[in-house]
C-alpha cells in the first residue's frame, strides 16, 4: 500500500516495541506506533534522537527524509473535545502518510449551528474524517452536508446507553447518507490511513 508496516504498541512490551522500532527504522526510514506508552518513547530516543511523541495521540512517529504532502486537504471533525485523542491518532498518521490534515473539533449536533456555520471549512476538504461518540449523528449530518467521502469514527465517548462506542458504531453504520464508510471504535488510525489513500 506504499507504507510500511504499522506496529500496535498496546499489549507489547516497552523492550519489544523498541526492538521491533529499531528494526523498522533501520529498513524503511519511517516509523509509526500506536497506543504507544511514553516509556518506549524515551527508551527509543536514546537510540533514535529524531523520534517524535504525541502524547494526546499516544503515537511514536519518525521519517528520515522530508514529507512531500499531497495536494488535497484530509479534514478531521469532531463532535466533542474528548474526541480529541482519536482525532489526534487520525492526524499524526495523515500527515506521517504526505497528507494535509486540519482539525475542526467540537462541532457535534448538540449545537447544530456550529457545523452548519462551518461548511465553507467541509467545502475545502477532499475527504472528511467524522469522530463522535454518545450517538454518532454527526458523520450523517456532514455527509448530507457535502459530496466528499466521509470516514465516521466512532469513539467509546458518551454515557452508559452508548455502550463504550456500540450506540454511535451503529448510527453511523446505518447512516442514510450515501458515501459514508465506517472504522472501528476509537480507530483514528484507521481512518487516517484510509483517508490517506483515498486523498492519494
Amino acid at each position: 500500500r506504499g507504507f510500511p508496516e504499522v506496529v500496535f504498541g498496546q499489549g507489547k512490551t516497552v523492550d519489544q516495541i523498541v526492538t521491533i522500532s529499531r528494526k523498522i527504522i533501520a529498513r524503511e526510514g519511517i516509523l509509526l506506533v500506536t497506543r504507544a506508552p511514553g516509556e518506549a518513547y524515551r527508551k527509543l530516543k536514546k537510540y533514535c534522537p529524531k523520534v517524535k511523541y504525541d502524547a494526546r495521540a499516544q503515537s511514536i512517529s519518525f521519517r528520515d527524509k522530508p514529507v512531500v504532502y499531497k495536494n488535497g486537504l484530509v479534514l478531521i471533525v469532531t463532535a466533542g473535545t474528548a474526541d480529541l485523542p482519536v482525532a489526534e491518532e487520525a492526524r499524526v498518521t495523515l500527515e506521517l502518510m504526505g497528507n494535509k490534515a486540519e482539525l475542526l473539533c467540537d462541532v457535534g449536533v448538540a449545537g447544530i449551528h456550529r457545523i452548519l456555520n462551518k461548511r465553507h471549512i467541509l467545502d475545502k476538504a477532499n475527504v472528511i474524517i467524522v469522530i463522535a461518540g454518545m450517538e454518532g449523528a454527526l458523520a450523517s449530518v456532514v455527509s448530507g452536508l457535502v459530496s466528499k467521502p466521509v470516514i465516521a469514527v466512532p469513539t467509546s465517548i458518551g454515557y452508559g446507553a452508548s455502550f463504550e462506542g456500540i450506540a454511535p458504531l451503529l448510527t453511523m453504520m446505518n447512516s442514510c447518507s450515501p458515501g459514508v464508510s465506517v472504522v472501528n471504535i476509537d480507530n483514528g488510525f484507521g481512518a487516517g490511513y484510509f483517508a490517506s489513500m483515498i486523498n492519494r
